[in-house]
């Protein structure tokens, strides 16, 4: 490696020496105070390095890593939430009785994975990346050692285990058709369809479908929503589906499964279940976290019409919906874990009702993120499925857009059960039980919170600061 290799490395690399200094300085001083603003510092540099390392791409560093202009964008997204994390998790933990400090040291190290998945040119570094991103997320989900959160990772050990087997056996099957794990040389030496081949991309598929919640890989996501701490819930349901269906993208646009009519039809028949099947579900629920689980069942089926959708059209589409949907669910999460505690988080859809005549701000910023996420006007969300639509359209993919269409009304009803508990009679006369506020975590969840707010009407009404930035990035 020469050192230019190394400059357009710097996100990476920067995120690596963090978690180490992390994690030095956790063993021989344990302030918890000192711990936050480390792993704070460390990501706010690895994001502004990007700049740097964009003066470089595109750039192939060893046959493992490509630095270009898409994964340089993706790593600052997913950066950027892993940052919005990190501080809305500071006041979560802040009574916890017990260690703290790991819990940092384990985001470090679950967006350190994310990033080197998005940069990801060979099936090596993304099985490295993968299982960086989802050991921790064990630690994670269990880490309030709760009934419910325990309950959580198991789960979610023993199936992210299975998914990582399916998708071991797929690239083995790949390498077998191929003889290499190289995107770009695998692209090069397959000349026509096998079945090696085309199984092997079915079972990709498959461990990157439980990854990313997709029907009928989506069983565990309720539970694991419901029974992790509400930062971590955040941190799976953006940074962690965000760097998954990222690497998703280059993978099948490297290999021109475009091309294949099978998978085709099957990724068609996938993205049709989860609209549907996450959104009827979703009504059934009377749990937030578990309607905004089911809730991204049917959005990462949303983004599947984008992704189908062939050109550069698709490619943006998907980046600009998974933007919307990161500002979405990361403000939607925020405002449930200011309301919650490390005992217990406020999922219940009583512990939000009459916010609005408690925390006025709060339940108009819980009302404006719920709005994205249905897709109404003046929000990001809305632009956003603006141009999944017109992805769709432009590639003649009309049954994936009627049915979106008709999905994304259904999906309107349960965000509306969610805003008129927040405008209904206060708790004091009702009789509800609700969590108040904690002064010790208003000011950092709150300003990130605010952050989120501003974006997602911002980008709703001036969305060429991203579209901008898109046509740059076009694989």
């Amino acid at each position: 490696m020469e050192r230019v290799d190394l400059i357009a490395l710097l996100p990476i690399v920067i995120m690596g020496t963090t978690s180490v200094v992390v994690m030095i300085v956790t063993a021989f001083c344990r302030r918890y105070g000192l711990t936050t603003g480390l792993a704070l510092a460390g990501e706010v540099i690895a994001l502004a390095s990007i700049s740097l390392a964009s003066s470089y791409a595109p750039r192939q560093v060893t046959p493992l890593l490509i630095v270009d202009r898409y994964g340089l964008l993706l790593t600052a997204i997913l950066l950027t939430a892993g940052i919005a994390v990190l501080a809305l998790s500071h006041g979560y933990l802040r009574t916890m009785p017990g260690n703290r400090e790991e819990f940092h040291l384990m985001l470090l190290l679950a967006t350190l994975g994310s990033i080197v998945l998005v940069s990801s040119s060979h099936f090596a570094s993304f099985f490295v990346g993968l299982e960086i991103l989802s050991v921790s997320l064990y630690v994670l989900i269990a880490y309030p050692m709760r009934n419910r959160s325990l309950e959580a990772g198991l789960k979610y050990l023993i199936l992210a285990g299975a998914s990582s087997a399916i998708l071991l056996f797929g690239i083995a099957l790949e390498y077998a058709a191929l003889g290499t794990m190289s995107f770009k040389q695998m692209a090069a030496n397959a000349t026509g369809p096998s079945v090696l081949l085309l199984a092997g991309f079915a079972l990709i598929l498959s461990g990157l479908g439980f990854k990313l919640a997709l029907v009928p890989f989506h069983m565990w996501t309720p539970d694991i929503y419901e029974g992790a701490p509400a930062p971590v819930t955040a941190f799976i349901a953006t940074v962690s589906k965000g760097a998954v269906f990222g690497f998703l993208l280059r993978y099948f646009t490297s290999m021109h499964g475009y091309t294949e009519g099978s998978l085709f039809v099957i990724l068609t028949a996938v993205s049709i279940a989860s609209m549907a099947i996450g959104n009827l579900l979703a009504l059934m629920q009377n749990n937030v976290k578990r309607i905004l689980a089911y809730s991204s069942i049917a959005h990462l089926g949303y983004l599947l019409v984008a992704f189908l959708s062939s050109g550069d059209s698709g490619v943006s589409a998907s980046i600009f919906y998974l933007v919307s949907y990161f500002i979405g669910v990361m403000t939607t999460f925020g405002i449930v874990t200011l309301l919650s505690r490390v005992e217990r988080d406020a999922d219940g859809i009583e512990d939000y009702r009459g916010l609005f005549w408690r925390r006025p701000w709060l339940a108009a910023a819980f009302t404006a993120s719920l709005f994205s996420l249905a897709g109404i006007p003046l929000t990001v969300g809305f632009v956003g499925k603006f141009y999944l639509l017109a992805a769709g359209v432009g590639s003649a993919l009309w049954l994936l857009v009627v049915v979106l269409v008709i999905t994304s009304v259904i999906g309107l009803f349960y965000y509306l059960r969610i805003i008129v508990a927040l405008y209904s009679p206060v708790p004091s006369e009702t009789g509800a039980k609700v969590l108040p506020l904690s002064p010790a975590m208003a000011w950092l969840g709150g300003l990130v919170v605010a952050a989120l707010m501003i974006l997602l009407v911002w980008f709703g009404i001036y969305p060429s600061t991203i579209l901008q930035a898109l046509q740059q990035t076009l694989l």
